[in-house]
């Protein structure tokens, strides 16, 4: 039980719901236990950012995965490994090791390279096909050509990857949230094109990425607590997971608990 539950509320979440997804950039496996004991029971994914796998010893990163699907969080690796598999021509040996290493989602993405649709609908059905959870982004990491994708642009890219098959779809911020995606230079959102892309998706199906607690406060009060989230530090876990149940000045009042 924990501590002052009369005067709290657990959330109710419809299943896919209420996602965190956490930014993992290299914590140590002693760290991570610690983590988990505290904050694991509110987080879902943990992606291991970026190629950080890749320059990590085999057995560290088994150790990792294990401890992660221990706590029932999936993890899984960063886009950009992926997207050097992808231009080296070896998803298949990509996702042989990542099988082998014990990772349970595959993200799918072309922040940093080109796909054509063919391919991107090719790959989604292959991760599928090896019964991993596929979490497409839609997104450029250059914040230039990040630009240059209207609201539309992305809203045929979720759509195209639902249909595809994606389980979840990324909103791109990159881990800064500034100059990306649904946020302007200093961070704040684009609520014009938030309009464009809710009203023409299936929300439940789209993680945003939220690396600010402003842009978090703000998703949270728009959606409600049970908005999909990702690209969450590890120290800011439980301080979200506050937010999501309105034990935080930013969302105290605003949202329907009844305590």
């Amino acid at each position: 039980m924990n501590a002052f539950s009369f005067i709290t509320s657990d959330r109710n979440k419809e299943p896919g719901t209420g996602i965190t997804m956490m930014l993992d950039k290299g914590i140590g496996l002693m760290s991570l236990i610690d983590l988990l004991e505290l904050s694991g029971d509110y987080l879902n994914f943990a992606k291991l950012g970026w190629g950080t796998s890749a320059i990590l010893n085999r057995d560290l990163i088994q150790e990792k995965t294990e401890i992660y699907s221990s706590y029932d969080i999936t993890p899984y690796p960063g886009g950009t490994l992926f997207e050097l598999a992808y231009i080296q021509n070896k998803i298949p040996q990509f996702l042989d090791e990542a099988q082998e290493l014990g990772f349970g989602a595959i993200e799918i993405s072309d922040g940093s390279v080109d796909i054509s649709l063919e391919d991107r609908e090719n790959l989604i059905q292959q991760v599928k096909d090896r019964d991993f959870l596929v979490l497409t982004e839609v997104g450029k990491k250059d914040p230039k050509k990040d630009s240059k994708l209207k609201a539309r642009d992305r809203v045929k890219q979720v759509n195209f990857d639902l249909k595809a098959g994606a389980d979840k779809v990324l909103i791109e911020a990159r881990e800064g949230g500034k100059g990306i995606g649904i946020y302007n230079e200093d961070g704040k959102i684009k609520e014009d094109d938030m309009e464009i892309i809710i009203k023409s998706t299936n929300v439940n199906k789209i993680i945003w990425e939220a690396p600010l607690k402003d842009q978090q406060s703000y998703l949270i009060l728009k959606f409600g607590s049970n908005v999909n989230l990702g690209n969450i530090s590890p120290e800011e876990i439980i301080s979200l997971e506050t937010m999501r149940r309105g034990l935080r000045g930013d969302t105290l009042g605003k949202l329907n608990f009844s305590y």
